[in-house]
């Protein structure tokens, strides 16, 4: 899984980047088949913002979370996207295996 990080009016510290890919390594223990996932933070004037767009065979799941900390921020986010990845996965399973 690739893992790229960007900015937005934000410079991206080692710590932020290491915080990134150390939630996210969660989310490749439960979901294996992800390509890649952006990850997107920025600053408008008070609301730290974070967002994701993870690419995963045959769709691409995008999460944006807000808070006043971005450390928050990247929690929210990393919680949703682990969310949608088990509701995809589940999905999946249901649909090969025929139950409704």
């Amino acid at each position: 899984m690739n893992i790229h990080v960007t900015g937005r009016q934000v410079e991206i510290t080692p710590a932020l980047r290491d915080y990134v890919v150390s939630k996210l390594s969660r989310i490749t223990q439960r979901f294996d088949q992800i390509v890649d996932v952006t990850v997107t933070l920025s600053v408008e004037k008070l609301e730290h913002k974070a967002e994701a767009l993870a690419r995963v065979p045959g769709n691409d799941i995008f999460v944006e979370a807000d808070s006043t900390d971005m450390y928050a921020s990247i929690d929210n986010l990393v919680d949703k996207l682990d969310r949608q990845l088990v509701r995809r996965k589940e999905k999946n399973e249901n649909q090969r295996t025929g139950t409704v």
